[in-house]
Formats: structure tokens, C-alpha cells, sequence
């Protein structure tokens, strides 16, 4: 297993530099997506059914579909990781998060359900970056019409979820801000 170094700023688009500023530094990216799926599935865990339909307002998202929407995007984030890092060269469409929420029936669904839905797809990444060869990491492709290299898209899975955490704290109450 390679511990890569966190990227450079030129190794993702600036939309993201929000993500990759919230893991912090030094931080062992394989230990932070473990952490991570103990500490965030343990967090949504807490969270009473009731609470999952809960939105700060009336446009916003649910607890429950900001669930989905982790799950949706460290799934389309770990895609583009592996296809670049298996050497793909073929540039790799965008995604509107905005349309996909509305579509996913996460309200629907039970809220342990869709922690366990992201759980899996959090063991999947981990199992995938774990994998990885050291070459892999530093490769570069196109994602979104921007580039982007494969150890970025590890920074960006783990500071999106923070990203969103730290929102469910502040706008929803759900728990503590991070510091």
C-alpha cells in the first residue's frame, strides 16, 4: 500500500481546493477515509429516523438525502479515480448533484439504510486507493472538463464528506462544527 502525498494545487480545479483544504495536513489519506467511515457512520447512526426528513429550509436538502448525495459522490469521484489511475485517457463528463438529489428517493428510504449504502461505498474507495500503485496516484485525466490527477480525488472524497458534516452541524444541528 503507497501513502501518497497530497496533491498540488495544479492537480485539481478550483472548485475543489475547498475540499482538499479541509483534510488536514499530514493527514495519511488511507487512515482518514477509515476514520472517516468509522466516525461518520457512528455520527449518522445517532441521528433519530424522525430527524432524517429534517431540512434548515424549504430548498434544501434533507439529513437523508445529503446521505445519498455522499454516497453518489464518492461514488462518481472513486469511478473517475480508477479510470485515470488504470491509465484511461478519456476525458470524463460532469455531474449536477442538484439534479440528482431530487431523483434519489433518499426521503424515502429508511436513514440506517442509506448510512449503510454510503458505508459500502466507503469501503469500496478505501479498498481501491489501498490498492493503487504508487505510479497510479500522480496520473492525471480530465474530469468535468478540467484536470485532475488520482490522489486529488482521494482528497476531494475526504474533504467533501467534512465539508458536509460540518454543514449538517452548523445549518441543521445535527452536531458540532469541526474546529
Amino acid at each position: 500500500m503507497t501513502r501518497p502525498d497530497p496533491p498540488g494545487p495544479d492537480e485539481y480545479s478550483a472548485p475543489y481546493a475547498g475540499y482538499v483544504a479541509r483534510v488536514p495536513l499530514g493527514a495519511d489519506l488511507h487512515q482518514l477515509l477509515a476514520e472517516q467511515l468509522d466516525t461518520t457512520s457512528a455520527r449518522f447512526r445517532a441521528v433519530p429516523e424522525a430527524r432524517g426528513g429534517f431540512r434548515y429550509a424549504p430548498e434544501k436538502w434533507s439529513v437523508k438525502e445529503v446521505v445519498l448525495h455522499l454516497a453518489d459522490t464518492e461514488r462518481i469521484m472513486a469511478y473517475r479515480a480508477l479510470r485515470i489511475a488504470r491509465g484511461d485517457a478519456t476525458p470524463l463528463p460532469g455531474f449536477d448533484e442538484n439534479a440528482y438529489v431530487p431523483q434519489s428517493g433518499a426521503d424515502a428510504q429508511p436513514l440506517a439504510d442509506l448510512v449503510e449504502g454510503w458505508a459500502v461505498v466507503r469501503r469500496a474507495s478505501i479498498s481501491l486507493f489501498r490498492l493503487l500503485p504508487a505510479e497510479a496516484w500522480l496520473r492525471r485525466g480530465i474530469a468535468s472538463g478540467k484536470p485532475v490527477s488520482v490522489r486529488a480525488l482521494g482528497w476531494i472524497i475526504a474533504g467533501h464528506e467534512q465539508h458536509h458534516l460540518d454543514v449538517l452541524g452548523a445549518r441543521y444541528g445535527v452536531w458540532p462544527v469541526s474546529g
